[in-house]
């Protein structure tokens, strides 16, 4: 699975690799708090109980 690098995006140094949903990251070289929040959620895992179906 790809992870692409999370940078700076004041002074583009590479800070993490990953995925995330929300992350809130201080730049040690320059000091500017970078906050980044996913576009989207990631999809579901194939095969998860959804909890919707009816056991009676």
């Amino acid at each position: 699975m790809f992870n692409p690098d999370i940078r700076c995006g004041q002074c583009g140094r590479k800070l993490a690799s990953g995925r995330y949903i929300e992350l809130t990251i201080k730049c040690p070289r320059c000091r500017t708090l970078n906050h980044l929040k996913a576009e989207s959620l990631p999809p579901e895992r194939p095969g998860a109980s959804d909890n919707k179906t009816n056991h009676d």
